[in-house]
């Protein structure tokens, strides 16, 4: 690209992308939808005992600063002007729970995780307070089923253990918020004046909010006996939230004075960049967990096979809601993670594709990777990981395939969870995420599933839907969302190479192999117990 080319892009638009292992901001052209410069920093997770999962909600924080400021020095190099960056969109990991001080600005307690396991005694104690220990009670206000997983109950947990927070909330100085709210109030002001707010897309994860009338919900906050005043103003995905303000640790100054104008839960903004805006479209994205959306319109479908319920998207404070059916599956990248770090069989995720590339086939081995319990379409906490099928021919390769092999059955069984709820079989998978870069992985899961896999070819469809969001905003304006105004994406497909009869063998052992890993794990253990 020549320099006057690169000073004429037009309107640009920034997207803080903030994931559950790495925080990236990434610049969009807004005409073209081309990526033009990024930068990424891994975030640490804590693991102070066993199923704790927690992050340190000021290095999150940093790290945006960070990416944002490394962001703008390499468009400075490309000769790209950041004063045309006109807006910027958030999209986050999803249930993580921050409760923080408003006087003083700083978090009362590490952030919990949405893969956390600490609140399985919470869960359990308020189960007993259902008529008929109903999971599902509340399944038709907030489409979601009563589990660790939700926000709402990591909050109660906070409230339950962390003396500090319960004082905060007593002298109102408390704040919740999942990390966008946490976000969106440091960049927009902090403790002056930051802008206290949330989209509907993370505010329908917190089994606090009715997915109907798009408002906290009075009952259910009494009943998980949270005060309402430290919830955060429920907002569109598409509007001006604020304008970020000067950091002194923005060497540069950049970015002062632009707006924030786009919020989606990273699930959503990943279904708005694969462009998935009509009924039964659907995508699905391989992170950390594995998360397959399918967008269901103005309606919301409700699921007999163990599938959520979910607001996709609210495109402005006038436009309707859309809603999506999702099935969730907490490990899918972290298995990866977990093969490198925890048991060193691997120094990097690609050496762990290697491997698996080296053998071909798990040769009989089967790993459950269930180490948060298992999620859709099961919602069974008291599972854990196990590999089985092991003989003395196995080895590290052998595992390292059947990690893969799991990502895909796993993605199996919630898309046999949803065309059964749909009614119209998917014809093939538009999928995204950084395992997508995994080729060995996405052949697998197209002979896995039977159907074509398609991978756009920029992968970074998470960020870029937040990017559209924000660009699209009233105010700003500089991104259309027309489908007729919609950029083509060029992909690449995978098509299933194998027999469809081996694929339902195989199959049918993984599926095995997952009834023996439940059942491990009850809060009654030694282990289950918080010290």
């Amino acid at each position: 690209m020549a320099a006057s080319e690169r000073t004429a892009l037009g309107p640009l638009v920034g997207a803080i992308d903030q994931g559950t292992s790495s925080t990236r901001f990434l610049v969009f052209n807004a005409k073209t939808a081309e990526l033009l410069s990024h930068h990424q920093v891994e975030i640490k997770q804590e693991f102070p005992r066993e199923g704790w999962v927690e992050q340190d909600p000021k290095e999150i924080l940093n790290s945006v600063y960070e990416c944002v400021e490394k962001t703008c020095e390499k468009m400075k190099q490309l000769n790209i002007n950041i004063a045309n960056i006109r807006a910027i969109g958030v999209t986050n990991q999803r249930e993580t729970t921050v409760v923080w001080d408003k006087t003083t600005g700083e978090p009362l307690y590490n952030a919990i995780v949405w893969l956390d396991l600490r609140t399985q005694s919470t869960v359990e104690r308020l189960l007993k307070r259902i008529p008929g220990k109903n999971k599902t009670f509340s399944k038709f206000k907030t489409g979601l089923p009563l589990s660790t997983y939700f926000s709402a109950v990591k909050l109660r947990w906070l409230l339950d253990n962390v003396e500090e927070i319960r004082k905060a909330v007593e002298d109102r100085r408390a704040m919740f918020g999942t990390i966008d709210s946490w976000l969106i109030w440091s960049l927009t002001g902090g403790k002056n004046g930051g802008i206290h707010c949330t989209d509907v897309t993370n505010a329908s994860r917190t089994m606090l909010f009715n997915i109907h009338s798009l408002e906290w919900d009075p009952e259910l906050c009494k009943f998980f006996d949270i005060p309402m005043e430290i919830l955060p103003n429920v907002r569109s995905s598409s509007e001006v939230y604020g304008l970020m303000v000067c950091f002194p640790v923005f060497k540069s100054g950049a970015l002062t004075g632009v707006p924030i104008s786009g919020c989606l839960g990273d699930q959503s903004a990943a279904l708005v960049g694969q462009m998935c805006f009509r009924d039964g479209q659907a995508k699905n994205t391989y992170g950390t967990g594995c998360f397959l959306l399918c967008n269901t319109g103005q309606k919301s479908v409700f699921s007999e096979h163990g599938l959520i319920t979910t607001i996709a998207y609210k495109m402005g404070r006038d436009k309707p809601a859309f809603y999506a059916l999702e099935g969730s599956v907490a490990i899918a990248g972290a298995v990866v993670r977990w093969l490198r770090d925890n048991l060193g069989i691997a120094k990097t995720s690609q050496e762990v594709e290697k491997l698996a590339a080296d053998v071909g086939t798990s040769y009989g081995c089967y790993f459950v990777p269930a180490f948060s319990g298992l999620y859709a379409p099961y919602w069974e906490p008291s599972a854990r990981g196990i590999i089985c099928g092991l003989t003395q021919f196995t080895n590290k390769s052998h595992i390292a395939f059947a990690a893969l092999e799991a990502v895909c059955f796993q993605t199996r069984e919630i898309l046999d969870a949803m065309n059964k709820d749909c009614g119209i079989p998917l014809s093939q998978l538009q999928v995204d995420g950084g395992m997508t870069n995994n080729k060995i992985l996405m052949q697998l899961q197209s002979d896995i599933l039977c159907i074509p896999v398609v991978k756009p070819s920029m992968p970074e469809t998470t960020a870029l839907g937040a990017a559209m969001a924000a660009g699209a905003a009233e105010g700003v304006g500089v991104w259309s969302l027309n489908p007729g105004d919609l950029t083509a994406v060029t992909c690449e497909r995978f098509e299933p190479q194998i027999n469809p009869e081996e694929s339902e063998y195989r199959y049918a052992r993984w599926k095995k192999a997952v009834m023996k890993s439940m059942g491990w794990e009850t809060s009654d253990s030694p282990n289950g117990k918080p010290k």
